[in-house]
């Protein structure tokens, strides 16, 4: 297996986590999505030296994970291209912000070493969060609710078709990749003067599987909206699901929760 099979079977492998059967991938899609949104805006609004209250919405994906039955390390190992990129965001603020804001033993910590450490785990969260929605859900029965919610169809289609197109290209640059090692035994990679008709090639094949692609997805009655996608109407369990999990990130974000329950073990450990 070449690396191009490799990055198309971890492509597929999320429609097969999405395919599941758990307690959460038959809530509605709709209830998922919501939820989602609600869940980056509590994170994204934590201040930036609010790091402890920021933890506790940890408990919201390690649920999640554990009633979906996805291991935790799939989502790392899917992610482990972007979590760099979000790990590096506030690697600077130590820097630029140096005031003392709490001492830990001998240990002075500065404002900066708290922000950049507050940024990391909000980008870590969301993506987590990100990640679950898209593990169980389908894409299709995404895009549906994503229409529900009145997202302009022009949106949800490029969404659709940008996913659905990254695999054709995929498979495409699969083929052309093990074509040219057939014809060139021994030889590392694709020489540079071949790179150009490499990429002209490539362009045209996938141009072609990707209109064979729309027209069957017209044939199977996609006229911008998603009339094949897996309806699943919304019951009262989704609407508990939504209500308990916003609830519980709103008293997340107005109470310190963290350290409540510090206290609460303090006292309980005199």
């Amino acid at each position: 297996m070449n690396e191009m099979d490799r990055s198309l079977f971890a492509l597929r492998e999320m429609d097969t986590l999405a395919a599941g059967n758990s307690p959460v991938h038959r809530l509605c899609p709709a209830a998922k999505l919501l939820t989602t949104i609600a869940y980056i805006a509590a994170a994204v609004s934590f201040g930036k030296y609010q790091l402890s209250g920021l933890l506790v919405l940890i408990l919201y994906p390690a649920l999640v994970f554990s009633l979906s039955g996805i291991p935790v390390g799939t989502c790392f190992r899917k992610l482990r291209f972007v979590l760099p990129l979000v790990l590096a965001v506030g690697l600077f603020n130590p820097i630029f912000d140096r005031s003392p804001l709490l001492t830990v033993g001998a240990v002075t910590v500065s404002g900066g070493v708290v922000s950049m450490l507050t940024l990391m785990v909000k980008g870590v969260l969301c993506l987590m969060a990100s990640f679950l929605l898209a593990a169980t859900t389908p894409i299709d029965a995404l895009c549906a609710a994503l229409r529900r919610f009145r997202v302009p169809s022009l949106l949800v289609t490029l969404l659709l078709l940008t996913y659905r197109y990254v695999g054709v290209m995929k498979e495409e640059l699969s083929v052309m990749t093990d074509a040219y090692r057939l014809r060139a035994p021994g030889q590392k990679g694709i020489r540079y003067h071949s790179w150009g008709s490499f990429l002209g090639q490539l362009l045209l094949r996938s141009a072609d599987r990707a209109e064979e692609l729309y027209g069957s997805m017209q044939l199977r009655g996609f006229r911008g909206e998603f009339p094949y996608a897996e309806s699943r109407p919304w019951t009262g369990r989704d609407t508990a699901w939504f209500l308990v999990w916003t609830a519980c990130f709103a008293l997340c974000r107005m109470f310190d929760v963290a350290g409540l329950l510090g206290s609460l073990l303090a006292g309980g450990m005199r």
